[in-house]
């Protein structure tokens, strides 16, 4: 495994891999890495001929410059990782490389932009396309991975491909939970054991809601579950959006659309840690 820590390193090695028509699959990642990473690169590595992970601490996606700043990083236990699932390159640009003048370009793609991690975190999405089209034109992968816990991203960077005219794959990957349920996140290691086990309750209640949707209207569902986790006084239900599957638009009845899924981002802890999941009710 190679660590490339400039754009032109890890540009002359892939146009090497390039011309011997080998395949090469993009993992794009803030550090901090967790079995839930580790499944997305050992998924790229059995599609692809060369997996690249890119550890990239992106500072134009957090509008909370706290967030920012306790954000967990540690590049030599990341590498450890990825060695040992046999990553091929590690791309770890500072943020002078990635960014060498500052990056104004505007990515906008409502509805799904614009509706819940959009509408609570302005410009974060924005500083999502950026980066990730950034690492689009540097790796030019034919594929690249990302988890189904950050499920609105995914549907953001669709639409930034689509608008772009990017020929790479998107690669949707299965969520991974701890063994209490609780989403995997980097995030999960600024919680404190007893913030932990509280949390997994976010994850219990949602599941509990599919059989309680089965009796109850969307709102009697939306409200069973945002009550439920905010009786918990560590915990605190910043949204709870129960949406169309496709345009991420709030729906107010179950026969409205074939896919309908509940988005939820609850604050845990003193500090507090933002954490999101997300339940599938219909499709």
């Amino acid at each position: 495994m190679k660590l490339c820590k400039k754009i032109v390193e890890l540009q002359n090695e892939l146009f090497e891999v390039r011309k011997q028509g080998k395949s090469i699959g993009l993992v794009p990642t803030m550090g901090a890495l967790h079995e839930g990473h580790l499944s997305l690169v050992k998924r790229c590595i059995e599609e692809n001929d060369i997996t690249v992970v890119s550890v990239f601490l992106n500072p134009t996606q957090f509008n909370d410059k706290k967030d920012l700043e306790r954000y967990p990083q540690n590049l030599e236990a990341d590498c450890k990782l990825l060695e040992s699932c046999g990553a091929d390159f590690v791309f770890a640009p500072s943020v002078s490389e990635m960014y060498p003048i500052p990056d104004t370009r505007h990515f906008e793609f409502p509805p799904v932009t614009t509706v819940m991690e959009g509408a609570h975190r302005p410009g974060h999405f924005n500083g999502v396309c950026q980066v990730v089209s950034r690492l689009f034109y540097i790796t030019k992968p034919d594929r690249a991975y990302f988890g189904e816990k950050d499920w609105q991203q995914v549907a953001v960077i669709k639409q930034l491909v689509k608008s772009l005219g990017l020929s790479v794959k998107i690669v949707e990957c299965e969520l991974i939970r701890e063994k209490s349920g609780l989403a995997m996140s980097s995030r999960n290691a600024l919680l404190s054991d007893d913030e932990r086990n509280v949390a997994a309750n976010i994850y219990r209640v949602l599941k509990e809601s599919v059989d309680y949707a089965k009796s109850h209207s969307v709102k009697e569902t939306h409200d069973y579950v945002v009550n439920a986790i905010n009786e918990y006084p560590e915990l605190n239900v910043e949204y709870f959006s129960i949406v169309n599957s496709d345009t991420l638009q709030d729906v107010n009845d179950w026969d409205e659309c074939s896919g309908i899924s509940g988005c939820i981002t609850v604050f845990c802890g003193k500090t507090p840690i933002r954490l999101i999941d997300h339940i599938t009710y219909k499709g």
